[in-house]
């Protein structure tokens, strides 16, 4: 049985919410194993003029939890 544990993290990019939705696992994936599933919480973005000039994305992380693993 596997045993999950979830992580709320917001992400963004200039570029689009799929690009932030891609840099913030890229990121996250960097120390932390076992990611398993992603939720999109939320979109939002900041508007200049009349343009979006930041896209911003909540995830709700899920990894799963080594129960095999040593403490040191």
């Amino acid at each position: 049985m596997d045993i999950k544990k979830h992580l709320i993290i917001t992400g963004n990019s200039t570029i689009s919410w799929k690009d932030a939705i891609v840099k913030a696992i890229a990121e996250a994936s960097k120390t932390i194993d076992y990611l398993s599933e992603v939720k999109v919480l939320e979109q939002r973005a900041n508007i200049d003029g009349n343009k979006i000039s930041e896209y911003f994305v909540d995830l709700d992380l899920s990894f799963i939890i080594d129960v095999n693993r040593k403490d040191n």
